[in-house]
């Protein structure tokens, strides 16, 4: 039989150039574009009908802040409107309407918009008493997270475990994806230097959802004397942790932006330092400097900024230094920026004024006296990889969604 030749395709004395698979191809992308298959992401406050049921009759507990949102609406106002009974709103750091600057007091009050009672759990009352949960059936824990161990919230979310576990109460989490959720990376919290900006044995930048991590304590029995909580966690649809998220509202007052939150693992040990993140500003985690004209051409001033930033460290003076607003790529943990700025500096104790801060906040005090011994990057990354590794394989037990593909 003699083959027919499809190429060029004549129809109707036209010829077409392409072959027919082809042409096929692309009828299809036009109709079907790429990224018309892929779902929404939904956080679990934003699928009401995985949860609604398990809360009519039950006098609820809401651990929240100003991003616990389902769409336009504050979670608090959403559940009010369904006739569910909230009876009281543990407040993280920067309080239930994220008015608060970091570290500042947040104290008990009532909501002026609905006139429930508003139980601070930053300052004397990190956790809860068990009077406290005495009036609750179930407690909501619905806040987003930013993926680095020293950020409070998980601090707050171990310890409402802990209460919950030791007083026989449920703990639902509405799930909310990680914008640092791409990558794991640094040291491992050593049991020494554990804090309220360090509570697990998890490493800087940890991987993990808000339900992931309660998993991971549950699991590993973090809890005080093995405690287990009863947990349920509402899932996010359409999360990979392989993905770009940018939080739809920010997350507290100096983390504005997606690049604020991408950057906050690096600079957040400039907090040990003299060296200004650009509190005061409005561009916080997002740029560096001091006041010497030799640092850089970029200039910037901190100032009192009411609900961002009181008393910003070097306040009312020109700061010279780095803008890195123009980063073209996502940043990803890196103690670079640290060790640049060090090198700047003739005495090192001028740059560095809080070394167990420094401690602290890294989990370790390896790192500060590897810096100080002029040792690079990559030498100082290989102190902690054993325990990063160790901890990749902990991790995946305890994953909820896709992960990435691998890690360095």
């Amino acid at each position: 039989m003699k083959r027919t030749n499809l190429y060029p395709l004549k129809f109707m004395h036209i010829k077409f150039p392409f072959p027919l698979f082809a042409v096929v191809i692309l009828v299809l992308c036009l109709v079907f574009p790429a990224n018309a298959t892929q779902n929404p992401v939904l956080t679990g406050a934003e699928q009401p009908e995985l949860y609604l049921s398990k809360l009519k009759g039950k006098r609820l507990a809401l651990v929240v802040n100003q991003t616990s949102m389902v769409g336009d609406v504050h979670l608090a106002d959403y559940l009010l409107s369904r006739k569910l009974t909230i009876v009281k709103i543990f407040a993280p750091e920067h309080g239930f309407r994220g008015e608060a600057g970091a570290g500042e007091m947040v104290g008990n009050s009532k909501d002026e918009a609905t006139g429930i009672p508003v139980v601070s759990v930053f300052g004397k009352n990190r956790k809860p008493a068990a009077s406290q949960l005495e009036d609750v059936d179930i407690v909501i824990f619905d806040i987003q997270d930013v993926g680095c161990r020293f950020y409070t919230f998980i601090s707050t979310l171990h310890y409402m475990m802990e209460v919950c576990a030791e007083n026989n109460k449920k703990l639902m989490i509405l799930d909310r994806p990680n914008p640092n959720g791409d990558y794991i990376d640094g040291p491992v919290l050593q049991p020494a230097f554990k804090s309220f900006v360090g509570m697990d044995p998890i490493p800087v930048v940890h991987g993990c959802t808000i339900g992931e991590l309660a998993q991971m304590i549950n699991g590993e029995k973090w809890l005080a004397k093995g405690a287990q909580t009863d947990l349920e966690i509402i899932r996010v649809s359409g999360y990979t942790h392989s993905m770009k998220y940018e939080p739809p509202v920010k997350p507290s007052p100096n983390l504005p932006n997606y690049l604020s939150i991408r950057l906050y693992p690096s600079l957040c040990f400039f907090e040990a330092t003299s060296v200004s993140v650009g509190r005061g500003t409005q561009f916080p985690f997002q740029v560096l400097g001091f006041p010497d004209h030799s640092f850089g051409k970029f200039s910037f001033t901190p100032q009192s900024l009411k609900g961002m930033e009181l008393n910003p460290l070097q306040k009312d003076k020109v700061c010279y230094g780095e803008d890195l607003r123009e980063l073209k790529e996502s940043p990803r943990f890196t103690l670079s920026y640290f060790i640049s700025w060090l090198n700047k500096f003739k005495n090192r104790e001028e740059f560095v004024t809080r070394s167990s801060w420094f401690n602290q906040l890294m989990g370790n005090d390896l790192v500060l006296k590897l810096i100080f011994e002029g040792k690079g990057e990559s030498e100082i990354r290989k102190s902690w990889q054993t325990e990063l590794n160790n901890y990749a394989l902990t991790r995946q037990k305890y994953l909820l969604y896709p992960d990435f593909k691998s890690f360095k």
